[in-house]
C-alpha cells in the first residue's frame, strides 16, 4: 500500500520522538512510534502509548509475596512489559514502519525539500515534526534591541481601572484578592470559554474533520506543513499554500489567514482566500491541534509574530505583498500584526469586533460587571479597535448583518454589531474633522440599514458626489501626505462633511448577509479600498 494511501486508511502513523537520537532510539526498539486508530479515542495528533513499566519487586517470585497470593505471569504490570516488547518487535519487522522511521530521521538530520515532501506523507504526532523555522532565525533580529525577547512581543497596556488612585502599599493589599480571583477566572473558566478550540473534548471530536482537511490541502492544493518556533517556547501548526507558479497575478500576494475561537486551518477560513486564487498561509492558535501552548494574548502575538517572520524569511514575501484576512476573533492578532508591521499592504476583518468587553458582559450575570471587566482588561484584553488605529494601510471590514456572536442584544438588531464601533472609531481617528457631529449622525443612520434598499435610500438623500470626495481627499493626500489622522473637513460645511463622512463609510465596510460562521463566499473577498 502506498504512503499516501495509507494515510487514509484507518491506521496513522503518530510518534513522540523529539529528535534525531530519540526517533533512532525508537526505531531500533519501537518505542517512539505507534499504530492509531483515527477512530475516536485520543485527541488529535496524540499518540496512544504502551509505556514499559518494570514489574514491582513485590509481585516478582520469593519477594514479599503475602501469604496464600500466587504470583502470575499475567500480572498487568509483567503484561504490559511483554506487550510493549511484542509491539517494538511488530514495528521493527514492520517495512513500512522503518521507512518511516528513516525518513523522519534524515528529516532531523537535514531539513531538505526532499526530506521534507517525503515526511508530508505520513500522519504522525506532530511533536515529532522538526522545527522548520525558529524565532531568532532572521538574521536582522540577531543582536537587535528591537525583535522580541523571551518574555514576548510587545503589546498595548490597558490604563488603570481607577485613575488617580494612589499605587500604596495598603491599596496594593486591598486589591489583592481581586487580582487573585481574576486570574484563577481566566485561566480556568475564562480562557476555556473565549478560545473553546482549545478544549481537548472539541479536538477529539473533530480530530477526523481535521485530518481529512489537512489531506485535503496537501494532496489536492500542495500544501506545506511547517512547524514554527515562537519566542515563548510554544511550537506553531502552520499550511502554506503557494500559488506563485500559477498563470492568477493575485497568486503573486500571500494572504496570512487568522481563525477564529473555534477554527482551524484545517477547515477554517483559508478556503475563501484559496477559492480567490491567492497564496496563502493559515496557523492554528497556541493550544489548538498541532500547536502547543495556551492561547491567552500574548501568547497569540507571539505566535502572529513568527508567522509574520516566517512569510517573509523563508516564504520570501515582501510585507508590501502581505494580505491579513481575519475572522472574528483572529481580530486581534490581524490588528496586532498590521501594527506592528506597517509595510503589511492590506488588513481584511470579517466578523470581528473593536473590543471584548462589552461582548463578554453579554454573556455573564450583571452581578458579575465588575469581576468580568477586571479579568478582560487584567488578563483577556483584546483591543481590536485601539491596535487597527495604529495602522496606517487599507482596511476593509465585513459586516454579517445576522449575526449572532459579535452582536450584544439580538442578532437582528444590526446597530448592536460591535462591528459598527470597530468601523467608527478607526474613522474618528483617521478623519476626526469629517467624523464630527453631523458626520458621525449620519453615518448612525447609515449603519442602522438592515438592507442594501435602504443603504442605497440614505446614501441618494443626502447626493453624495463620489467625484468630489475623491478629488477632496486626493488633493489633501497630495499637500499633507499619507500620514493618519487627516485633517480634512476643518473648513468644510456641515453638508460636505456628511457626504465625505457616507463615503467613507461606504469604502471601509461592506455588509454580508449571513449568520457569523457562513463561509465567505470567494466573490466577497474583495481588496480594501485606497487613493
Amino acid at each position: 500500500m502506498s504512503q499516501l494511501r495509507a494515510r487514509r486508511s484507518r491506521y496513522v502513523l503518530t510518534s513522540r520522538a523529539r529528535n534525531t537520537s530519540e526517533a533512532g532510539e525508537g526505531g531500533a526498539g519501537g518505542g517512539t512510534c505507534c499504530w492509531k486508530s483515527s477512530g475516536p479515542g485520543r485527541g488529535y495528533g496524540e499518540a496512544a502509548e504502551l509505556r514499559p513499566r518494570t514489574p514491582a519487586l513485590q509481585n516478582l517470585p520469593g519477594k514479599g509475596l503475602r501469604k496464600g497470593r500466587v504470583w502470575c505471569p499475567w500480572d498487568s504490570n509483567f503484561s504490559h512489559y511483554r506487550l510493549f516488547q511484542l509491539l517494538g518487535i511488530g514495528r521493527w519487522t514492520n517495512p513500512q514502519y522503518r521507512q518511516f522511521i528513516t525518513i523522519l530521521e534524515a528529516a532531523h538530520r537535514n531539513q531538505s525539500a526532499e526530506n521534507k515532501r517525503q515526511l508530508a506523507n505520513y500522519n504522525f504526532d506532530f511533536r515529532s515534526w522538526p522545527v522548520d523555522f525558529h524565532w531568532e532565525e532572521p538574521s536582522s533580529r540577531k543582536g537587535s534591541r528591537g525583535g522580541p525577547s523571551r518574555r514576548g512581543v510587545a503589546l498595548l497596556r490597558p490604563e488603570p481601572l481607577h485613575r488617580g488612585t494612589a499605587d500604596t502599599l495598603l491599596n496594593r493589599v486591598k486589591k489583592l484578592p481581586c487580582q487573585i480571583t481574576s486570574y484563577l477566572v481566566a485561566h480556568t473558566l475564562g480562557r476555556r470559554m473565549l478560545y473553546p478550540g482549545s478544549v481537548y473534548l472539541l479536538q477529539k471530536a473533530l480530530m477526523p474533520v481535521l485530518l481529512q482537511g489537512q489531506a485535503r490541502l496537501v494532496e489536492e492544493c500542495n500544501g506545506r506543513r511547517a512547524k514554527l518556533l515562537a519566542c515563548d517556547g510554544n511550537e506553531i501548526d502552520t499550511m502554506f499554500v503557494d500559488r506563485r507558479g500559477t498563470a492568477e497575478p493575485q497568486g503573486q500576494k500571500l494572504v496570512i489567514c487568522c481563525e477564529g475561537n473555534a477554527g482551524f486551518y484545517e477547515v477554517g477560513c483559508v478556503s475563501t482566500p484559496l477559492e480567490a486564487g491567492y497564496s496563502v498561509l493559515g496557523w492554528n492558535h497556541p493550544g489548538f491541534a498541532g500547536s502547543t501552548g495556551v492561547p491567552f494574548p500574548q501568547n497569540e502575538a507571539n505566535a502572529m509574530d513568527v508567522v509574520v517572520q516566517f512569510a517573509i524569511h523563508r516564504l520570501g514575501f515582501q510585507p508590501q505583498d502581505i494580505i491579513i484576512y481575519a475572522w472574528s476573533i483572529g481580530g486581534f492578532t490581524a490588528t496586532w500584526a498590521a501594527m506592528s508591521y506597517p509595510d503589511i499592504s492590506a488588513v481584511i476583518l470579517d466578523a470581528s469586533f473593536d473590543d471584548l468587553v462589552p461582548l463578554a458582559l453579554k454573556v455573564m450575570p450583571d452581578s458579575w460587571r465588575g469581576l468580568v471587566t477586571r479579568t478582560v482588561r487584567q488578563h483577556l484584553n483584546l483591543n481590536n479597535a485601539e491596535q487597527l488605529c495604529r495602522y496606517q494601510g487599507p482596511v476593509l471590514l465585513i459586516r454579517r448583518t445576522k449575526d449572532e456572536i459579535i452582536t450584544t442584544t439580538v442578532p437582528e438588531d444590526v446597530m448592536s454589531n460591535r462591528g459598527n464601533d470597530l468601523l467608527l472609531k478607526l474613522l474618528q481617528h483617521r478623519y476626526p474633522r469629517v467624523m464630527a457631529e453631523e458626520g458621525l449622525r449620519v453615518v448612525r443612520q447609515w449603519l442602522e440599514a438592515s438592507s442594501q434598499l435602504e443603504e442605497a435610500s440614505i446614501y441618494s438623500r443626502w447626493e453624495v458626489e463620489e467625484d468630489w470626495c475623491l478629488s477632496v481627499l486626493r488633493s489633501y493626500q497630495a499637500e499633507h501626505g499619507p500620514e493618519f489622522p487627516w485633517s480634512v473637513g476643518e473648513d468644510m460645511s456641515a453638508d460636505g462633511r456628511r457626504q465625505l463622512a457616507l463615503f467613507l463609510a461606504q469604502k471601509h465596510l461592506h455588509n454580508f448577509e449571513a449568520t457569523h460562521c457562513t463561509p465567505l463566499p470567494a466573490p466577497n473577498f474583495q481588496m480594501p479600498w485606497h487613493l
